[in-house]
């Protein structure tokens, strides 16, 4: 008699190809970058497969060290990493997901970019020095001198780790460093200050709260200089050889993205290259900030889509009560609900990427757009995923709970997005802002609204209340969330009614913008094509 017997356990979702996502490759094509595909459905293979996998777990389970010293005593400042978080970089690097768009700028290049780093998602920790590496490079353009020294090796596919003199790698990484303890997302009171010296380098002197990914070779950090606060290029080694005094006090003890390193520091009279005009530190670097919120939206997406899929394909296999979950009515709700959440932000996220393309080609309707929309899905698509992901996690039961499962990762990852480069209130804030001093960006967007006018009567009322909310201009700072919220949900409805299935259109127009809808997922109104929904988020393995 065997005491031992497993049964009704669910096979490892490994083995299909995450590319395989009917609302991403529609995006793809609708937003000019359907050359891209099979490319991505390469990527998309390999993110399915198992050695994928493992590598983030490795990569997880194994954080990163801080070496302050080596054996001798000589200060070293160096971060060591598992193999798996190597392996993990050398194919998002060597798929270009770092900076392809500014070695090959073909229409499209930045949408192709977005859904290659959405569909390589088997560790979110290791996207932060690819999303930062990306969004440099426009911030480096301010100074063409050090742009034309660095972005070649910035945009080549070769990852080079370990800290040499930059000139000499086969490739590069850059990081940001901005915020101070005293002032957080406040960098206008930082108190680093930047010393100019005769040979037009600068010396820093200051200590930086958050650094992440402090292993990369270059960084673009904010500095008092004496016309104000000013962007400066910090090479982690100098020239010859020898250590920039940037100092690695320590690494920090994070709730989630435990593979990747965040760091506070200290510039010990640190050289450093202006980039940009003196005082104009914030103009400069928001180039880099604006992408590193498109990424932000984009690794929301891409949590939500491995939450439900990880869930349906759970749910596919998994018996109770004498049925499939996933055959079960209250399940099929819980399921379709995450998916239409899902389909939602992927929509949202591919019209942000094809706005941010065309505005690099100097589209002045797409840059209104974005500025609106980017700000309003920053804010609303990464204020949704933590409550996705424990929706998603608690379809599977207490396995859902246990790390094995991988989704007690993906739930420590869901707050951080929102968080990164402006909390919720920063986003809500900006959206204010914009709206107030740009009036063209309400324009770009209202436009956008309008072109499924009468298409859906739900969509339509919604469209009147956002107008009527905005007109009321009394007490706006406190409604700020209020406005982002229902301006994100007119703009997802519009896209969706416009581009997605009808199924989940209609779904997502029925419960998000008419109403009919409870607190918590998995209350979707009756009347709708679950099925259809659900079949769009089932990976297809083998």
């Amino acid at each position: 008699m065997t005491t031992h017997e497993v049964v009704n356990q669910v096979p490892p979702l490994v083995g299909y190809d995450t590319a395989d996502d009917p609302a991403l490759l529609d995006g793809l094509a609708r937003e000019g970058a359907d050359w891209a595909a099979a490319g991505l459905r390469d990527l998309g293979r390999l993110a399915g497969g198992e050695p994928a996998a493992e590598h983030g777990r490795l990569a997880n389970e194994h954080p990163p060290v801080l070496r302050t010293h080596d054996r001798y005593g000589h200060r070293v400042d160096e971060v060591e990493f598992h193999p798996a978080w190597h392996e993990l970089m050398r194919t998002a690097v060597g798929h270009g997901l770092h900076a392809a768009p500014w070695a090959d700028d073909r229409p499209g290049a930045h949408v192709a970019r977005a859904a290659g780093f959405y569909v390589w998602r088997s560790d979110a920790g290791h996207g932060c020095p690819i999303s930062m590496t990306y969004a440099a490079i426009p911030a480096l353009r301010h100074s063409p001198e050090l742009a034309a020294r660095y972005e070649p090796l910035l945009t080549t596919t070769e990852y080079d780790f370990g800290l040499r003199p930059p000139l000499g790698k086969r490739g590069l990484l850059a990081g940001m460093s901005m915020t101070e303890k005293q002032g957080g997302s406040d960098v206008r009171a930082n108190t680093t200050t930047a010393r100019p010296q005769p040979d037009g380098s600068y010396r820093l002197v200051g200590h930086k709260w958050f650094t992440s990914a402090p292993m990369c070779d270059l960084f673009l950090t904010l500095a008092q200089a004496p016309d104000g606060l000013t962007c400066f290029l910090v090479p982690r080694v100098l020239p010859d050889g020898s250590r920039n005094p940037m100092r690695l006090m320590r690494l920090k003890d994070k709730l989630g993205n435990r593979s990747n390193a965040s760091a506070e520091i200290e510039y010990e009279h640190a050289v450093a290259w202006r980039v940009g005009d003196e005082g104009r530190g914030v103009r400069t670097i928001i180039d880099m900030v604006n992408l590193t919120r498109l990424d932000c939206v984009i690794g929301a997406a891409a949590g939500m889509r491995q939450g439900v899929t990880t869930a349906v394909h759970h749910a596919t296999h998994r018996r109770a009560f004498g049925r499939y979950l996933a055959d079960q009515p209250l399940m099929r709700n819980v399921l379709a609900d995450l998916a239409v959440e899902s389909e939602a932000a992927t929509v949202l996220m591919m019209r942000l990427a094809g706005a941010t393309d065309r505005s690099a080609r100097g589209d002045a309707g797409e840059t209104a757009f974005k500025r609106l929309a980017l700000a309003v899905g920053k804010y609303w698509v990464c204020k949704r995923w933590p409550g996705h992901a424990a929706e998603a996690l608690e379809c599977l039961g207490g396995n859902g709970y246990v790390e094995e499962s991988g989704m007690p990762r993906l739930f420590r990852e869901s707050p951080l997005n929102s968080i990164w480069e402006g909390s919720g209130n920063v986003a809500a804030l900006d959206v204010l802002r914009a709206l107030t001093r740009e009036p063209q960006v309400l324009a770009a967007y209202e436009t956008e609204v309008a072109s499924v006018a009468g298409a859906d009567a739900r969509l339509d009322a919604a469209v009147r209340r956002v107008r009527d909310e905005l007109s009321d201009r009394s007490d706006l700072e406190s409604r700020a969330r209020r406005v982002v919220e229902r301006l994100a949900l007119v703009l997802q409805g519009a896209l969706l009614v416009r581009h997605g299935h009808p199924a989940v259109a209609d779904a997502f127009c029925a419960s998000r913008l008419d109403g009919d809808h409870g607190q918590a997922y998995g209350t979707l109104p009756g009347g709708l094509d679950l099925a259809a929904i659900i079949d769009r988020a089932t990976p297809k393995i083998g």
